[in-house]
C-alpha cells in the first residue's frame, strides 16, 4: 500500500472508522467484533480498509495467520485511545456549560458488592439517574489493581475498591465496610472439627488468597499462612473453599448463604477475621467532570456516616482476634 501523508483533518466519518478499529482491536479480530459492533464481517474489514486507505499504511493483519496489529498500528491504536477520551472530554465540558447532564458515566466495582448489605451502590445508582436520566452508565467488575490503572489513565471515572493502599494521583472517598472470615468448606478436615484447633493448626492448612496487594493478602501474609492457589476474585475463591480443599478468607454476606446451606463454616471466628472498608476512587487530575461530581455528591448522600479507615491486623494485632 502507498504511503500518504495523514490525514490533515479529523471529520466525523474518521472518528467512527477510528472507534470501528479500536472495538476490532480490542476484541482480537473481525469475528469476534461483530456482535459488539452488532455488524457484518464484510462491513468490518471494508471499514478497516477505508482507513488504511486513509491513513496512508497498513493497520492491522488479518488472515489465515489470524489477526494482530502491525507496528503502525499498534501506534495508532495508542493515539485513538488519546484523542477518542479528547473528544469524549470536550463533549462532556460542553455539556457542562449548557447545564445539561448528558453522556457516559464510567463506573467499576470490585466483586461482591451486590449482597452486602452495607453496600448501597443499587440506592445510589437510582438516585443519580433520577438527577440525571440522559447520562449513560457503563459499569463492569474488574479487580482492585485493574480499576486504579485505568483510573490513572483516565479509562475509568468512579472504582469502588478497597482502600487498603492509597495511590497518588487518585483519591477516596470512604463509602462502606464488610466483615471478612475465615472459611473452609464441607468435607475439610477443619469443617466437622472446630473444638480441635488453634492458630498454628489452621497455619497450616491449604490456603487460597487473593493474588494482588490487597487486604485478604496482607492479612494472610500477616498469619504467615502460604498461598496455595491464588485466584483475581472472591468467586473463584469461594468456589475453591467449596471444593473443601482449600480455607480461605471470604466476605461474611458472600458466604451467608453457603453457611445456611452447611457448606461453609467459619474457623476460629472469635480469633481470625478482619474489616476491610471501601472508598470511591477517582482521579485527582485532571479535575472530574461534572457527572463524576454528581455521582460523588449522591454517594455522599447514600453514606451520609464514612466506613471506618481500613483495619488489618498484624499476627499479633490479629492475634488478639486471631489467636
Amino acid at each position: 500500500m502507498a504511503r500518504q501523508m495523514l490525514i490533515p483533518q479529523i471529520g466525523n466519518a474518521d472518528l467512527k472508522l477510528l472507534r470501528i478499529f479500536k472495538t476490532v482491536a480490542e476484541c482480537g479480530g473481525i469475528s469476534a467484533a461483530e456482535s459488539e459492533l452488532n455488524t457484518g464481517r464484510s462491513t468490518i474489514s471494508k471499514h478497516l480498509s477505508d482507513l488504511e486507505t486513509r491513513l496512508g499504511f497498513r493497520l492491522c493483519n488479518r488472515g489465515p495467520a489470524g489477526f494482530f496489529l502491525t507496528d503502525e498500528g499498534a501506534q495508532v491504536l495508542t493515539a485513538t485511545d488519546a484523542l477518542l477520551e479528547s473528544v469524549r472530554d470536550f463533549r462532556t465540558r460542553m455539556n457542562e456549560v449548557r447545564q445539561k447532564l448528558v453522556g457516559t458515566l464510567r463506573i467499576a466495582a470490585f466483586d461482591q458488592s451486590i449482597s452486602n448489605p452495607e453496600a448501597r451502590l443499587s440506592h445510589a445508582l437510582r438516585l443519580f439517574s433520577d438527577r440525571a436520566p440522559d447520562v449513560d452508565l457503563d459499569l463492569s467488575m474488574l479487580p482492585p489493581n485493574i480499576i486504579e490503572a485505568r483510573l490513572q489513565e483516565g479509562q475509568l471515572d468512579i472504582g469502588i475498591i478497597a482502600r487498603h493502599r492509597p495511590l497518588p494521583g487518585l483519591d477516596y472517598m470512604p463509602v462502606h465496610g464488610e466483615d471478612m472470615y475465615l472459611y473452609c468448606g464441607r468435607g475439610h478436615p477443619f469443617f466437622d472439627a472446630p473444638e480441635a484447633l488453634d492458630l498454628e493448626t489452621v497455619r497450616g492448612a491449604r490456603y487460597a488468597g487473593i493474588s494482588f496487594n490487597s487486604p485478604n493478602l496482607q492479612v494472610g501474609q500477616s498469619l504467615n499462612m502460604r498461598s496455595r492457589a491464588v485466584v483475581q476474585n472472591e468467586m473463584m475463591l469461594a468456589m475453591l473453599v467449596l471444593s473443601g480443599q482449600y480455607v480461605g478468607f471470604i466476605p461474611a454476606h458472600m458466604a451467608e448463604q453457603f453457611e445456611q446451606q452447611d457448606k461453609m463454616r467459619r474457623v476460629l471466628p472469635d480469633q481470625i477475621h478482619y474489616r476491610t472498608s471501601f472508598a470511591a476512587a477517582t482521579r485527582r487530575a485532571p479535575e472530574p467532570n461534572r457527572l463524576t461530581r454528581v455521582f460523588l455528591d449522591v454517594l455522599r448522600e447514600t453514606y451520609p456516616t464514612r466506613s471506618p479507615a481500613p483495619q488489618s491486623r498484624t499476627p499479633a494485632d490479629v492475634g488478639g482476634r486471631c489467636g
